[in-house]
């Protein structure tokens, strides 16, 4: 008994020889067969369109939140400035000068010196006297007057003619004058 492998080999060269004889190669005739070219053009244009119209569509949307954003800062642009007009106006407001003003306005007045009540026994200190508008000091200064000089009485202007002036150096009949003198040095 031979072993497996040797059985093998020779075999081989037989079924070699079968398959070259089975296999062998003839040729065949071309076919011209052209691959379609309007799919792959479709194609093609419909990519590059949809990538036109996205582009368009992305780069609208991005120029209305660019004009959303310009319009949002300049609101809050000018709700700052709101802010701190409405801030000053209220530090005004509570100013010890204005809080005087309406105080006096609403009828009340600021006492000249502070005097002690007692109340269980329903008196006063001695020398306390009843606060009057009268004796109210004043909260803003007065105004200070002016010299008699800037302060003229408002209907006694006189503007005086000036002396030696006459009626033809003035007006039209000088700018006439004048106009002709021009004429002259420019014939010359």
């Amino acid at each position: 008994m031979s072993s497996p492998a040797l059985q093998l080999r020779e075999r081989f060269p037989r079924l070699a020889e079968e398959a070259v004889t089975r296999a062998r190669l003839t040729v065949a005739p071309r076919r011209r067969t052209r691959a379609a070219r309007m799919p792959f053009v479709t194609l093609v244009s419909l990519v590059l369109l949809g990538g036109v119209v996205g582009l368009l569509c992305f780069n609208t949307q991005m120029q209305q939140a660019s004009f959303a954003a310009t319009s949002l800062e300049e609101q809050a642009r000018n709700l700052g400035a709101r802010q701190q007009t409405l801030h000053d106006e209220l530090q005004n407001l509570r100013s010890p000068q204005e809080l005087g003003q309406r105080a006096q306005a609403a009828g009340m007045v600021v006492p000249d010196s502070a005097c002690t009540v007692r109340l269980a026994a329903q008196t006063t200190e001695a020398g306390c006297s009843a606060a009057t508008p009268d004796n109210t000091p004043r909260l803003q200064a007065r105004p200070p007057k002016k010299p008699h000089v800037l302060d003229p009485d408002p209907f006694v202007v006189v503007v005086p003619p000036p002396a030696g002036a006459d009626a033809g150096q003035h007006g039209h009949g000088g700018r006439k004058n004048h106009q002709n003198q021009q004429t002259d040095t420019a014939r010359r």
